[in-house]
Order: structure tokens, then C-alpha cells, then sequence
């Protein structure tokens, strides 16, 4: 028999936006209506359970799911100690070595909080419990830490593959396990598609004899292309920043 998890990641706050941490932070304007366009798009389950931040209650309501929805303390956000409240920008600035720290060392609670090592487990006992269980349907409004935490679990990943995942808000992540074994499937998405574009008018072509553009209508020239091997050093915390909206 299977246990299939669908963990849909919660809307957007101001906070989130400004890669500030901040569990207290309600949905913004724009994550409210995009969590409101999406209610019709929500899988069925047999249990809702959502995580006790109040983005990730208020994206239950917004769902439609109000009625159903239980909290569970277990899918709680990452708890970020000290750091809570403040911006990675400002930290980095203010705390750089302790940043570093977290960012590159799976072990590291430089905030007094938990490492990413603790959150894993954390997530992992959860799923475990879960996997204990009957066989069931299950959809789980969680963050984006949490999410790629289960996905790390899940799938035995190296710790430092959590930096290498991002998840986008309101898309749903689907982990399934049977016997003991987690499977992740991808490209699931609550949201309907959006819609096609216009095609854009074609470009005049000029006329003969005309003239060619001057130094002030010359194209920018293209973006230097990232190194090879990945980002540099100094991208880690973007690369945080990103993966934490």
C-alpha cells in the first residue's frame, strides 16, 4: 500500500519578498490572490494538515480549506533562533562569518536555533510517522524550508543539496512511499496554467537604403555568463534568498 504526501508550499508575504524571517507574517495582497485564484485547483485529500505559521494558515483559508485544515506543530517552519525578524541582508552585513556558517556547514546553528542538519530529521521523523500510518491521501500546507527539507529526507540527498532546491510558492510537491522506499514525483502545479501570450508584432523590416542605427540605438551587449562550476562564493546568500521566498 502507498502513502502519497502533497506538500503545497504557501503564498507570498511581504516579508518573504524582502528575505526577511519573519514565521509571524501574514499573506500579502498579491500571495492572497494568487492563493484565492488557486482554490479550485487543490488536490483531494483525506487530511489537510497545515504547518502553525500564519502564512501557511491563512493559505489553508484562501484555499477554501478553512473548514478541514489541521495544524500540526511537527511541519512547524525552520526555526531560525535569534535571527527571527531580521533580514539576510542586514545579517549578512552585521554577522557575515556566522552566515557563511550556516550556509555552508549542515551542522551550524550560529542563530541558536536549528541547524539544517535538525530541520532534516525533523522533517524525516515526520514523514516516518506518516509512512507508519494507514494509507492515505495527505496534503500539507507548509514553507519552503520544510519542503525542500522532506524532498532532502526523502530522497537521501546530500544535506547541501537543500541550497540547490527552490520552490516556488502555491506548487505542489508530491512524495510517495511504499514499503519504506519515498519516490518524488514532479511537475505537479495546483494553479492553472497561464494564459498564452499574444504574439508580438514583428519588427519593421527598413527600407532599402536606409539608414543603419547609430552608436545611441546599438543593442546592450549580452550578460557574461556564469562561471563554469556553479556561482561564486559571494552568490550563496542570493541563492539562500531565493530559495527561501
Amino acid at each position: 500500500m502507498t502513502i502519497r504526501v502533497l506538500l503545497l508550499t504557501a503564498g507570498v508575504t511581504a516579508a518573504a519578498r524582502a528575505v526577511r524571517f519573519d514565521s509571524g507574517a501574514p499573506l500579502d495582497g498579491a500571495g492572497r490572490a494568487a492563493a484565492e485564484a488557486a482554490a479550485g485547483w487543490t488536490p483531494r485529500a483525506a487530511r489537510v494538515l497545515t504547518a502553525p505559521s500564519r502564512r501557511c494558515r491563512e493559505t489553508a483559508v484562501a484555499l477554501g480549506l478553512g473548514a478541514e485544515h489541521q495544524v500540526d506543530e511537527a511541519i512547524a517552519d525552520w526555526d531560525l533562533g535569534r535571527w527571527e525578524g531580521r533580514g539576510l541582508a542586514e545579517l549578512t552585513g552585521s554577522e557575515p562569518a556566522a552566515v557563511g556558517a550556516w550556509l555552508t556547514d549542515p551542522a551550524a546553528a550560529p542563530h541558536g536555533g536549528e541547524s539544517l542538519l535538525a530541520l532534516r530529521d525533523r522533517i524525516g521523523g515526520w514523514l516516518a510517522e506518516l509512512a507508519r500510518r494507514t494509507p492515505e491521501r495527505i496534503l500539507a500546507i507548509a514553507e519552503p524550508a520544510v519542503v525542500r527539507a522532506a524532498v532532502v529526507h526523502a530522497l537521501a540527498l546530500p544535506p547541501e543539496a537543500f541550497w540547490r532546491l527552490d520552490v516556488p510558492a502555491l506548487t505542489i510537491t508530491e512524495l510517495s512511499c511504499r514499503e519504506g522506499r519515498w519516490n518524488l514525483r514532479l511537475g505537479t502545479r495546483p494553479v492553472p496554467e497561464p494564459a498564452e501570450a499574444e504574439p508580438a508584432e514583428p519588427a519593421a523590416v527598413p527600407a532599402a537604403g536606409s539608414r543603419e542605427p547609430g552608436p545611441a540605438e546599438a543593442p546592450e551587449p549580452a550578460a557574461a555568463p556564469e562561471p563554469v562550476g556553479g556561482p561564486a562564493p559571494g552568490a550563496l546568500p542570493e541563492r539562500a534568498a531565493a530559495g527561501l521566498r
